[in-house]
């Protein structure tokens, strides 16, 4: 698990779906994500999901966000992985309306660069947010993310944002950041 201040991180759980589920076909959410609402039926998704926990891509790597009091909120990932250029792309879903504009998607996503940067040799890891998105924008600027460029895809115009392994090194060193994370074992078998 990785820990933040407000969320800590663990694996996805068979007991996440009917969360998942209601997020992936919320309009807002997924206008949010830049996709379409989810159109599968409740018993598709649980099949698919059951099968996606029993098999992990090696180029995915999925996480859901917990308050520390253990309440599901969203869920976090890295994926696209490229062993060759030593990167990957990250993404992050606070579904729990409760929890937005209070600080944990930036605490998760601060949580998911550090036991990224700690657990694997990637020296850059990147995402793509929604132009219109400025509360996304904001938080991934916290955190430490740079906009490093722009791009449309299907219609939908996406911010591109950054941060490499040197300028976490030097927020942590700056910030005296302590260690706050052990490797699950499910990850272990993928790295």
């Amino acid at each position: 698990m990785s820990v933040g201040t407000k969320v800590r991180l663990r694996p996805k759980r068979l007991d996440d779906t009917r969360e998942d589920y209601c997020w992936q076909t919320d309009p807002e959410l997924s206008d949010l994500d830049a996709v379409s609402p989810l159109r599968l039926s409740y018993t598709e998704y649980v099949e698919e999901y059951h099968n996606q926990l029993r098999h992990p891509s090696a180029v995915r790597c999925n996480f859901a966000i917990e308050t520390l009091d253990g309440r599901h909120i969203g869920n976090c990932v890295y994926y696209n992985i490229d062993r060759e250029k030593s990167e990957a792309e990250v993404g992050i879903m606070v579904g729990n309306r409760d929890y937005w504009n209070q600080g944990y998607g930036a605490d998760a996503m601060t949580a998911l660069v550090d036991y990224i940067f700690r657990h694997t040799d990637f020296k850059r890891l990147y995402l793509k947010t929604l132009e219109k998105n400025l509360r996304a924008q904001r938080s991934f600027r916290k955190v430490g993310f740079n906009p490093s460029g722009h791009m449309e895809r299907d219609g939908y115009k996406f911010v591109l944002m950054e941060m490499t392994r040197s300028q976490w090194l030097e927020l942590n060193t700056r910030n005296k950041k302590p260690a706050r994370d052990d490797l699950p074992s499910f990850v272990q078998q993928r790295q």
